[in-house]
């Protein structure tokens, strides 16, 4: 499966806008982290544009959150990326593994802390967002309350300080910027 067609078959599953956009984000910071850790940059690509591709179907039972994906996703896929869908949502029972497991886990919820840390300069864009305003978001608690930060420090397991996964998120998100509005 190809990008191009991999985008199609989430617009077909996804209808709210700020749902693509998210899976757009992560697939930016997927396809940064594979770069920076010398993984498959297509196939993690990949595992960020689809992870949440049964998220409207499974929003009000968040147990069967990337359960329900297996059922959507062609079988061509190939099996790291499948199983990383799966794994992203530990509410459903599975369990991350490999790095590309703690790679989607930790970079699907950065975006939404970069993304709210940008909302808040003067300008709204990803790239005026420094590195220590996130480091400072992330100890508020109440700053993005639904932002796992738990998730994000799995960026660890990838053998990544905080500071380094946030720079390669911002520096991914920015490549996207235009299609995010940030």
């Amino acid at each position: 499966m190809n990008r191009e067609e991999a985008l199609e078959l989430l617009k077909r599953h996804l209808k709210r806008e700020n749902l693509v956009l998210h899976c757009l984000a992560s697939e930016a910071v997927m396809r940064g982290l594979a770069r920076r850790l010398g993984a498959d940059e297509e196939a993690w690509g990949l595992a960020g544009l689809l992870h949440d591709i049964d998220f409207e179907y499974t929003e009000s039972e968040p147990l069967r959150h990337g359960v329900a994906a297996m059922d959507l996703l062609p079988a061509e896929l190939p099996g790291e990326v499948r199983d990383a869908i799966l794994r992203h949502n530990e509410a459903n029972g599975s369990t991350r593994e490999r790095p590309i497991d703690f790679a989607l886990s930790a970079g699907e919820s950065l975006t939404g802390l970069l993304q709210a840390t940008a909302l808040v300069y003067p300008d709204r864009k990803i790239s005026s967002v420094k590195v220590k305003s996130v480091t400072k978001r992330m100890k508020e608690k109440s700053f993005a309350r639904a932002v796992s930060r738990e998730c994000i420090m799995e960026c660890e397991r990838l053998g990544l300080d905080l500071d380094t996964f946030v720079e390669i998120g911002i520096r991914s998100m920015e490549t996207v910027a235009a299609q995010l509005g940030l």
